[in-house]
């Protein structure tokens, strides 16, 4: 069983990989059988089942910026899960079909839970 430092510490290396664009380094933090989700509104807009289907969506989703940043603005844990808030500005690299063009600068705020399998990640949840 992985004690709370654990949790948070693999939640932040999570992150900071996220923000260099380390999509090896951000699979190496996760279990085999990771599981992410995506919601935007209240819709389910993005999905992955394990190492092969998110590392196709994290190579897609950093091919669209040119710069992203995840900041952490707070964090708790709650039934051995990781809840973090986050404050989100990315700039794209590429236009956005019916949408946003290249350069263009995305800000939002959000919440992000991290449940844990094996010692490693075993689901992500992003909601804005």
């Amino acid at each position: 069983m992985m004690d709370e430092a654990a949790r948070l510490g693999l939640v932040e290396r999570y992150i900071a990989a996220y923000n260099r664009f380390d999509v090896d380094g951000m699979l190496a933090l996760l279990a085999p059988g990771i599981r992410f989700e995506n919601h935007a509104g209240g819709q389910l807009t993005a999905q992955a089942d394990g190492i092969d289907g998110f590392r196709q969506l994290a190579e897609h989703a950093a091919a669209l910026f040119r710069e992203r940043e995840q900041r952490v603005i707070a964090r708790r844990s709650e039934a051995g899960r990781v809840v973090v808030e986050i404050a989100y500005r990315g700039v794209l690299a590429a236009d956005i079909a019916d949408g946003p063009k290249a350069g263009s600068v995305l800000e939002m705020t959000g919440r992000s839970e991290f449940a844990f399998a094996d010692g490693k990640i075993g689901l992500i949840v992003d909601r804005s």
